[in-house]
């Protein structure tokens, strides 16, 4: 019986794993996620084509730097973020509020600068 246990315990963990990273890693934000290229990350908070916040990070290297970042949509939306000296070894971090919705297939994207060269550019497809 134990080992019963073990091995269904075992297919779930592996199954629920298995759908953390198809949901995490897919292109399409058609739910909350975070989607990184590089140094930058876009964070969603919320579900299908409406954005309500969309968080910013931009990861720091073992130097001060000026830091800022751009987001945009493909559909004509965008904000630039606050720009911060950055110390060493952190991250910086902002949030752009589009509190709207988006027609599906739209392009969400985010340009972090790190004294001011681009530093990673990740997009997501809004989907239903």
């Amino acid at each position: 019986m134990r080992d019963i246990t073990k091995k269904i315990a075992s297919a779930i963990g592996a199954a629920a794993a298995a759908l953390g990273c198809v949901i995490v890693s897919g292109p399409p934000a058609a739910a909350a996620g975070k989607w990184c290229n590089h140094s930058v990350c876009i964070e969603t908070y919320d579900h299908g084509t409406y954005l309500g916040r969309v968080e910013v990070s931009v990861t720091n290297t073992n130097q001060p730097h000026r830091i800022t970042a751009r987001v945009w949509t493909t559909n004509g939306w965008s904000t630039h973020t606050k720009t911060e000296d950055v110390a060493e070894f952190r991250t910086y971090r902002d949030q752009a509020y589009p509190q709207r919705h988006f027609p599906a297939g739209t392009r969400l994207c985010a340009e972090g600068f790190r004294g001011g060269e681009s530093v990673g550019l990740p997009c997501v497809t809004i989907t239903d």
